[in-house]
């Protein structure tokens, strides 16, 4: 008569547990679970930088789908991406995106003959502007004020990183929710 002793038994159950373990986690983690598509966040390619417009209702990110480095932005109420003209441009990069209060300005980095600059994205107008044309040292860094009037980024123009406000004006238009009172700054 052949006699199993308990250690061969538990070895059995301990294999056949470990390989029910192993299963169990490689179908959780496969790539059919997570959710790509055209409208979805996740995709297989690198996203970084990410950034929440002031009401929390768009988030604005860097990314190299679709083969290119360029910034999206994402309508977090809606689960769809929002187009943005004449934003991402070929053989141009586009870094560290700061969105305003509901996302009508995008305040990001780009380069302009090969030096970073600032540069502002109206998405009213679907136009780009360069804030930092004339600053000699490097810039990084950008965040724009929650109603678009102001710009902060970091500068390299004494040598050493300071920190700049670049202040738009007062005609400009504000991102302020519809509705919204404005009271003016104390002279």
């Amino acid at each position: 008569m052949k006699k199993i002793t308990p250690m061969f038994w538990l070895q059995r159950q301990i294999s056949w547990s470990l390989l029910f373990g192993l299963t169990s986690l490689l179908v959780s983690c496969s790539p059919e679970n997570i959710p790509i598509g055209p409208t979805s966040l996740n995709s297989r390619y690198t996203e970084e930088q990410p950034t929440l417009s002031g009401n929390g209702r768009l988030l604005a990110f860097i990314s190299t789908r679709n083969g290119t480095h360029q910034l999206l932005l994402y309508d977090l109420q809606q689960q769809t991406f929002l187009r943005t003209p004449r934003l991402n441009r070929p053989d141009t990069i586009v870094e560290s995106p700061s969105l305003s209060y509901t996302g009508r300005y995008i305040a990001y980095i780009t380069s302009d003959q090969g030096r970073p600059v600032v540069a502002l994205y109206d998405r009213a107008t679907q136009q780009s502007q360069i804030l930092t044309p004339v600053y000699r040292g490097w810039v990084r860094n950008p965040n724009i004020s929650p109603d678009g009037r102001y710009v902060v980024f970091e500068t390299a123009s004494r040598g050493q990183w300071d920190i700049e406000v670049l202040d738009r004006g007062p005609e400009i238009e504000l991102d302020i929710p519809n509705g919204a009172t404005i009271t003016a700054p104390p002279p």
